[in-house]
Formats: structure tokens, C-alpha cells, sequence
């Protein structure tokens, strides 16, 4: 193997574990030896693990987390695999929008969502004050109304899941079940269902990953309704003084403990469903139109008005109202907030709240995150893809594991590394500096990157590379004049989609913030705090709408220029593959 590939594969793993690996190791260690970190090192034994079944909170935690993450991951997965069956047999106008609205529930913050439906719901609410529904503030404020949230809140990742497993179909199984007489329940029931398990199956898992790991859903609830989990729980010990290492150590302990069980139950299922069935017979799914379309077309809109609606919609409405519990008269409309907003929190007893200065900041680090992301990202993709590399199982996990780990996990693990006293003297003492959130983003961003840019990397032929090799081309010659004009347009949905994500990261932002540095999540779930709801509403539309424009903007302005360097080089006869040696 090429020692410059090597080399390379053993860097990006050096970062990958310094970035993800290592502060989830902090967290776990600092659980058994507590003072490990902070210059007392003293072994207080296990039991201190066990303390979490004699403290109430702790314990209370523990079962709302888990509670919590059994139900939505069970909720949202019947529903993602309802949705996803439909969607894989028919084809109807609002299925589009389906697809539309599944990918803005999995780009959009939890926390904003979920400040959404408590404003909904709760007792000075849209649903009481305007619609008159009292029932609906005692439905969602329980465990099962959470459930509820959550699972609509969390269902694509299932349904993406599923829809990708029922592309394929083998035709030849369900003629066979149709020739004895099944029905086409019974087909899907003992045909497609049983094929599809492992899907449905990784689908639950990432829905209980996701949900269990939560952070936004109990932080917007904490102004209305107590509902304590794991996530909150830790971020509460880490925000009080004196800080509680202890609890947030046993807390994060426990946390990752359950993530690294589902994690498991998911690699088992795998394995042991045998369904290889995928051969040369193996067609794709072709969409019917349905008999009845104007059925699923108005079914799928009213699920999505429940899903992304109710929230979104609440959350626009209540920017314009000048107080919450007035409902919608014309003597409540004010562009007040709004105007709050823009001019620094005006009027506002906390006016260090400034949605301006918080955005520019949360959109440098989103920047900054996004390209160090996508640059490791492509490295890491490219090493898996097309080398031999020895560490190409540990580069797999590292990703896997930032995905599964919850900011609030990564943000204490971050804390335990970077606030040693001995990093003062070598200047990597992070801690309470604006680049420990850069380095959280980037952590954050990373399995999105990989994932993104690997379906790409995998449909490019290993000829290209090797004629390249032939002819002198060098490592980065390779990536510079082959891989990267190919995959440039993923690329760029790389980093649009990892920037986006970052801007609104309320846990990492919320553990990390550094002293009088202010930042777009933290404004918006302060207000929200404060009960200043009009304001925090018009900060998350401002806010978003910029981000949003920003995304358009680049992405048309680099179209643009990916547009005129292909009619340059279609012009001077370029071709990929060509002038590959070094100069």
C-alpha cells in the first residue's frame, strides 16, 4: 500500500479519536474515578454507578430517558414503515411533499419543534386559546403525549430506512404467495414484511438512538412541564454550582451504556437475519397510481399538518401576537418582536440577547465546522473506498460512534479533556474558547459527511485511480484531478447540509458556551426561558430564513461555477484523467 496513504489513513484516525473517542472515554473513566480530571485522583469503587437506583432524580432520569426512547422508537417506527410502505407502492402528487417534509424534520432542530408544539399545547396554547381544545394541553403534557411528539418528530429515520429496503422486490415470491391465494395483506404480511426486518429493525434502533439522546424535546418542556431524562439531567449537573462531576459522570455513564446496547441489538439483528435474496431476478419497486389518490393525497396532508404544521406554524403565528393567551385578534397583531429582534433585544430586561450578534457568531462556527468536516470527511471516505488501510474498521467506528453519541455526552467529555490546567502552558487549555465549539461541530458533522460523500465514492471505478497511478499521479494528484471534479456537487450538499445542522446545535452549544459569548440557540432558548415567546419565535424565524438564504445562495452561486468550468474545459478539450503527473 502507498506509504502516503498510510499515512494519511493514520491521521484522519488520530483526529477522528481525538475529537470523538477520547471525551467519550473521559466521560466513562470520570464515572469511576471521579476526580481523575481534576488533579484528585482517588478510586471510590463501582459503587457509585449503583447510586443512580438510590437517588431520585438520577433514577427518575433513567426511567423517563428509557421510557421515553422505547415508546417514540416503537411509535415513530410503525409509523416511518406505514409511511414507507405507501410511499415504495404508489405514486400520488403529495408524495413528494412527504419526502420534502421528512428531510426538514431531519435538518430542523429538535428544540425548535419542540418549543413549537409546548406552545401549541400548553395552557395559554393555540390549541385552548384559539381552537378552544382544553384536551389537548392534558394530552401532550403526560408520557404518553411526549411519546407522541417524539415519534412524529423522529419517524423519518425509519421511514428512510424502509423506503430503502422495499426499492428492491423479488417478483417471483410474491406471484408464488398470489398463485395459493394470498391477498395482498397476506403478501406484504408474510413476503415484504419478513424481508424487510432488518430494516425496520435499524430503523428502531436509529429512532431510539435519536430519541433517548434527545436534548431539545426536555429543554423546551423545562417552562412548562417537569419531565427530567438523561440529556437534561446532565446538562442541569453541569450548570449548577457547585458543578456535580459526579452526577453528570454517572449520568453520561449510563447513557452511553444504553446507546451501546442498541447499538449491539442492531449489529445481532443484522446478523442474524439471513436474507440474502437480492440476485439477478431481483427488480426494482415500480410505483402504482393508486386507485384512490385523492384519499392518500389528503391523508398525507393532514399528517403532515399534525407533524410539521402544528409546530412550525405555531411557532410563525405566535412571532406575530403580542401576547400568547390572547388568541388571534387584530388587536393582538404586532411586528414587535420583530423589531426586538433586529434592534438588539430593545426594551428587554436582558438585552445582551442580541439575535444579530448571536447569529453571526453561530454562523462563523457553522462554517468553519462545515469545512474542516467535509475536508476530513473526504479524506476518511476516500481511505475507506480506496485503501488497504489497517484502520479502516477503526476510522468505521469512530463515525458511527459520533452518531450515536448525544452532544450533551460529547460537550462533558470536551470539558473533562480541555480544562486541564496543564494545557495553559502549551495554549490548548479550550475550554471556555469559541474553538472547543468548532471542534464539537466538527465531531457532530463528521458521520453526515462520510455517509454523504461514500454513496458517491462507491459508484467511482478503481480503474480511474489505478491508470492514474500508471502515469505518476501522486495521492492528491488522484483526489485533485479524478475524485474531486466527480463528486464536487456532493461535496457542496456535504457542507450546506453539516452547516445547516450546526448553526441551531443547542446541547453542544449550551454545554460549551464560552463567558459573554452569545450564540443563535442560546438566544432563542433563553427567551423561551424568560416565557419571552413572541421573541424567541421571531429570533428562530429570522434566524432561520437567513440560514436558509444563505444555503440557496451558495449553492447557486457554486452551481454557477461548477456550470462555467465545465463549458471552460468541454471548450479547451479537458478531460478527467488527463495532465495526471506531477509538475
Amino acid at each position: 500500500m502507498n506509504r502516503n496513504e498510510n499515512r494519511l489513513g493514520g491521521v484522519v484516525t488520530l483526529i477522528l479519536f481525538i475529537f470523538i473517542f477520547l471525551p467519550l472515554l473521559a466521560v466513562i473513566l470520570n464515572a469511576v474515578l471521579p476526580g481523575l480530571f481534576f488533579g484528585n485522583l482517588e478510586f471510590n469503587g463501582f459503587q457509585v454507578i449503583f447510586e443512580i437506583f438510590e437517588r431520585e432524580l438520577w433514577y427518575v432520569s433513567l426511567k423517563n430517558s428509557v421510557m421515553l426512547g422505547l415508546g417514540a422508537a416503537t411509535f415513530g417506527t410503525i409509523l416511518g414503515g406505514l409511511l414507507a410502505t405507501i410511499r415504495s407502492k404508489w405514486d400520488y402528487a403529495a408524495a413528494r411533499w412527504l419526502d420534502i417534509a421528512v428531510w426538514v424534520l431531519l435538518i430542523a432542530p429538535s428544540f425548535i419543534i419542540a418549543q413549537g408544539w409546548v406552545l401549541f399545547a400548553s395552557t395559554e396554547g393555540l390549541a385552548n386559546s384559539v381552537l378552544g381544545w382544553s384536551w389537548v394541553t392534558s394530552f401532550i403534557f403526560q408520557p404518553s403525549g411526549l411519546i407522541f411528539i417524539m415519534g412524529l418528530t423522529k419517524f423519518p429515520l425509519a421511514y428512510l430506512t424502509v423506503v430503502a429496503a422495499m426499492e428492491w422486490n423479488v417478483s417471483r415470491f410474491e406471484h408464488a404467495a398470489r398463485l395459493n391465494g394470498a391477498r395482498p395483506f397476506t403478501v406484504w404480511r408474510t413476503v415484504q414484511l419478513p424481508l424487510s426486518l432488518p430494516a425496520y429493525f435499524a430503523g428502531w434502533t436509529l429512532v431510539f438512538i435519536d430519541a433517548i439522546g434527545d436534548f431539545g424535546l426536555p429543554a423546551a418542556l423545562a417552562t412548562v412541564y417537569r419531565f427530567p431524562t438523561l440529556p437534561y439531567s446532565i446538562y442541569s449537573a453541569i450548570n449548577q454550582s457547585p458543578v456535580r462531576f459526579d452526577m453528570a459522570g454517572v449520568l453520561s455513564f449510563y447513557l452511553v451504556l444504553i446507546l451501546a446496547l442498541a447499538m449491539a441489538i442492531l449489529f445481532i439483528a443484522i446478523k442474524k437475519s439471513k436474507v440474502d435474496f437480492l440476485n439477478s431476478k431481483a427488480i426494482r419497486v415500480t410505483k402504482k397510481k393508486p386507485k384512490r389518490a385523492w384519499l392518500l393525497n389528503i391523508g398525507t396532508f393532514a399528517f403532515l399538518i399534525l407533524c410539521l404544521g402544528i409546530p412550525i406554524g405555531t411557532s410563525a403565528t405566535v412571532s406575530f401576537m403580542e401576547y400568547l393567551g390572547a388568541g388571534i385578534k387584530l388587536d393582538n397583531f404586532t411586528f414587535k418582536h420583530y423589531i426586538d429582534v433586529l434592534g438588539g433585544a430593545n426594551g428587554l430586561d436582558y438585552s445582551r440577547l442580541s439575535i444579530l450578534e448571536g447569529l453571526k457568531n453561530s454562523l462563523t462556527i457553522a462554517a468553519l465546522a462545515a469545512i474542516i468536516s467535509i475536508i476530513l470527511g473526504f479524506i476518511v471516505a476516500y481511505v475507506l473506498t480506496f485503501t488497504k488501510s489497517r484502520l479502516k474498521s477503526s476510522l468505521h467506528v469512530f463515525t458511527l460512534i459520533s452518531l450515536a453519541v448525544p452532544g450533551v455526552v460529547l460537550g462533558i467529555g470536551y470539558i473533562f479533556i480541555w480544562n486541564q490546567k496543564w494545557l495553559e502552558p502549551i495554549g490548548l487549555h479550550l475550554y471556555g474558547k469559541p474553538s472547543l465549539l468548532i471542534m464539537a461541530a466538527v465531531a457532530g458533522a463528521i458521520p453526515y459527511a462520510v455517509r454523504i460523500q461514500l454513496g458517491t465514492f462507491a459508484n467511482l471505478s478503481p480503474s480511474l485511480l489505478k491508470a492514474a497511478a500508471v502515469q505518476g499521479a501522486s495521492m492528491f494528484t488522484k483526489m485533485r484531478t479524478i475524485i474531486l471534479p466527480i463528486v464536487r456537487n456532493t461535496l457542496l450538499l456535504a457542507v450546506l447540509a453539516s452547516f445547516g445542522t450546526s448553526v441551531f446545535d443547542l446541547a453542544t452549544a449550551s454545554m460549551l458556551k464560552p463567558s459573554n459569548f452569545v450564540l443563535l440557540p442560546l438566544v432563542i432558548d433563553e427567551a423561551f426561558e424568560f416565557a419571552k415567546y413572541g421573541y424567541a419565535t421571531a429570533a428562530t424565524i429570522i434566524g432561520g430564513a437567513i440560514v436558509v438564504l444563505l444555503i440557496i445562495g451558495v449553492q447557486y452561486v457554486f452551481n454557477f461555477i461548477f456550470k462555467k468550468i465545465d463549458q471552460l474545459d468541454r471548450k479547451e478539450g479537458n478531460f478527467i484523467g488527463t495532465n495526471l503527473k506531477d509538475k
